[in-house]
């Protein structure tokens, strides 16, 4: 496995990832990784030519989950060559098919694309869970689902703005996407079996759940989990199309015809 790195960070992390990932997989391109200034950059994959290529910010590349980003986007990378249907059915194909007809607020159309990454994110750390440990991916998971859940306004009995129980009024994070986020940790969890039901993740979720009851978080996470391991192209075009249209269309959604 071929892996190049490139730019102001260091070339360590990558190189133990790849050989962490080639004690069970390999890829038949090579990988190019682009580190990167710009902080705010996302860590993301793409596969121009005959190459793989991984986009990082210099943050990132220097961070303690640095070997495990990399190695997540590995995995991607495989699911790629495989021509997985995760990682080759057109999210806009599955928009088209699910809300034609259909009007369909910006903000929600933009979370129909999270959640379709959250389908490839399944398939992809499948492959990583095999080959990586699994601790830090769990602490991940729970600090970022702890900060959203947090950024929500703290409101007394006595504040003059309160709604009724349960109701958001201010704050950074969706609690609509806060809530299929907490499902899709849950279903990654429960599906390779990585923590106990007392975990601090539950009640995160349960928090995230009361947050926006119109989502249906136990559904979603039924969703994510039920995705079978190797499914056929029009199977899995149908499960992206039911979610996306559950989550824009249905339970409380703002759509209309």
């Amino acid at each position: 496995m071929e892996v190049h790195v490139h730019g102001p960070g260091p070339a360590a992390p990558f190189l133990r990832a790849r050989d962490l990932f080639e004690t069970e997989h390999d890829l038949d391109s090579p990988v190019r990784v682009r580190v990167r200034e710009n902080p705010d950059e996302r860590t993301w994959t793409a596969h121009p030519g005959d190459e793989h290529v991984l986009n990082i910010s210099r943050q990132a590349a220097t961070s303690a989950m640095a070997r495990e980003l990399a190695l997540h986007e590995f995995a991607h990378m495989a699911r790629h060559e495989q021509a997985h249907p995760s990682h080759t059915q057109s999210t806009e194909e599955v928009l088209f098919l699910a809300l034609s007809g259909k009007s369909v607020e910006q903000r929600r159309v933009t979370h129909c694309y999270q959640i379709a990454n959250h389908m490839k994110d399944i398939y992809a750390d499948d492959i990583t869970l095999q080959v990586g440990p699994t601790d830090k991916l769990v602490s991940f998971l729970e600090s970022e689902l702890a900060a959203a859940v947090a950024d929500r306004p703290t409101r007394g009995d006595d504040d003059p703005a309160r709604g009724r129980d349960g109701l958001r009024l201010t704050g950074t994070a969706d609690p609509e996407m806060t809530a299929v986020n907490a499902a899709f940790a849950l279903a990654l969890v429960e599906r390779h079996d990585l923590v106990d039901s007392d975990h601090r993740l539950y009640d995160l979720a349960h928090a995230a759940a009361k947050d926006a009851p119109e989502v249906g978080l136990s559904e979603f996470k039924r969703r994510f989990e039920a995705l079978g391991p190797e499914p056929g192209e029009s199977e899995y075009r149908r499960a992206l199309v039911d979610a996306t249209r559950a989550y824009a269309v249905g339970n409380g959604g703002k759509a209309a015809d």
